[in-house]
């Protein structure tokens, strides 16, 4: 049975435990300011790559004996992780090769400020290394070229956690106004690029993937620069939203905006998919078509959510007909016919609202000119017959007799080229019958119905049946 040992037992085992071994001791460079005379000592990896950087604190009994000095537990702190290229035997091979002088291979030069005293030590002095690198400013404030310098890859730093790359400090140069809107980080990162150097900017990878950009970018597969980061998932810690550009929020840009997109979709494309321009046209536009489709490795790009026009105010469904007459294809950018016919479509119950108060003296015209579709809201064969029987109007039951064209008298010397013009609109009242009266070459008055230049050799070729109606199977042929 295993035994428990009551609290008060356990509190006095832990107090036998001496305190140096509860926690480790803090080693103070400056109090040993008089006992090392050099970093090496204890830090002999910084000249020999196959020595420990940080000592074991075994040396240490060596003075903290219990009698001497009290005796003390110290233990090398883990080693942070970070995304630094420097290497002490790389940064030491690099400046002996060089032609200055080697008085920077002296440990102080990065690890003591200039004028402090011996042993005042800091992991590292920026400036000091900034300068000695030729950056003549603050950190963060270093030209973003430079960041490969001093930092790896984001790809190569494998022991950053998503934390860590979470924790990355923001650049001055990225919180520009300008900097994701105005092309600022697209001019950085091609800033690498030429004919002998690289497709992407070194410093963006320093903190970036191809993750990141992807996040916004729709156009990433056929976007170089993006295809030349590594694929890293760490980079979407860093946040990032896609933000729309100073020139879409200027007043009247939804009614321009398809001017521009008509010139080119170049600029549309990063940030634009096919879906996102549906959201708003029911009927897309041509420029459409040259934007991608959404798909794996690409943005989900700009969201857009359809509203109504500025010019569509609370009353604009009482005013909307001149609009509507003067610019129709403007309308149908958003709306399909049906829509109209929801209101339009004349029914028992409804007042006709679509035509104005004067169509009805007008209409023949109208519906002759095909200024719109009748059929899309009439059935001419009730319809219209209905009005025009009870009118006096109707088509009468001898073929020749007149009737509907009652207008015009002479319409019959002159209806040819009405049927040829509009031949559906002589459809609604009449059929195939009341033309063979006159126009069958078998039976009836053998009037002839082609006109002028009509090759009868080409119509019969492409659909011999037609010619069958009028002359059966005896199809003249040409001599």
């Amino acid at each position: 049975m295993r035994r428990i040992l009551p609290p008060l037992t356990l509190v006095l085992l832990l107090a036998a435990v001496p305190a140096w071994a509860q926690q480790p001791d803090r080693f103070d460079h400056v109090e040993h300011a008089k006992v090392f005379p050099s970093c090496t000592a204890c830090h002999a990896g910084a000249v020999d790559p196959a020595a420990a950087l940080l000592p074991s604190g075994l040396g240490c009994v060596n003075c903290h004996d219990g009698t001497v000095e009290r005796r003390v537990y110290w233990r090398a702190p883990e080693p942070e992780a970070n995304n630094l290229r420097f290497t002490h035997d790389e940064h030491r091979r690099r400046v002996a090769s060089g032609a200055g002088a080697d008085s920077t291979l002296a440990c102080q030069a990065c690890h003591i400020p200039t004028g402090s005293a011996w042993m005042t030590v800091e992991p590292a002095v920026l400036p000091q290394c900034l300068t000695c690198h030729g950056v003549q400013t603050v950190h963060l404030a270093a030209p973003d070229t430079a960041c490969a310098t001093c930092h790896l890859p984001l790809v190569e730093a494998t022991a950053l956690s998503t934390t860590d790359v979470k924790a990355f400090p923001v650049p001055p140069s990225h919180e520009a106004a300008d900097f994701m809107t105005g092309g600022g980080h697209g001019n950085l990162a091609n800033a690498g690029t030429g004919p002998t150097t690289y497709l992407v900017a070194p410093s963006c990878a320093t903190c970036h993937a191809q993750e990141f950009c992807i996040t916004c970018h729709v156009n990433a597969p056929e976007t170089p620069t993006i295809q030349a980061l590594a694929r890293d998932p760490r980079s979407l810690a860093i946040p990032v939203k896609l933000e729309e550009p100073a020139s879409h929020t200027q007043t009247g840009f939804q009614v321009t905006h398809g001017k521009e997109a008509r010139k080119s979709t170049a600029a549309c494309q990063t940030c634009h998919t096919q879906e996102s321009c549906v959201a708003c046209h029911i009927a897309p536009p041509k420029p459409v078509t040259t934007l991608y489709a959404s798909g794996p490795d690409r943005g989900a790009g700009a969201q857009v959510e359809r509203s109504r026009p500025a010019s569509h105010q609370a009353d604009f469904s009482a005013i909307h007909a001149p609009v509507a007459t003067s610019n129709q294809q403007s309308c149908q950018g958003c709306h399909v016919r049906p829509q109209c016919l929801d209101c339009h479509r004349v029914t028992p119950d409804r007042t006709p609202q679509y035509h104005p108060q004067t169509f009805l003296e007008r209409h023949p015209a109208a519906a002759y000119a095909r200024e719109t579709n009748c059929s899309d809201c009439h059935n001419p064969g009730s319809f219209c017959q209905t009005c025009h029987v009870q009118s006096g109007l109707g088509s009468p039951q001898r073929a020749l007799q007149a009737g509907y064209h009652d207008a015009f008298p002479g319409f019959l010397l002159n209806h040819g080229q009405a049927a040829r013009q509009s031949l559906e609109s002589c459809t609604s009242c009449h059929v195939e019958r009341d033309c063979l009266t006159c126009h069958s070459a078998l039976y009836g008055r053998g009037f002839n119905p082609h006109g002028p230049g009509f090759d009868a050799e080409r119509l019969k070729g492409k659909n011999p049946q037609m010619c069958t109606v009028c002359h059966g199977r005896g199809i003249p042929t040409a001599k």
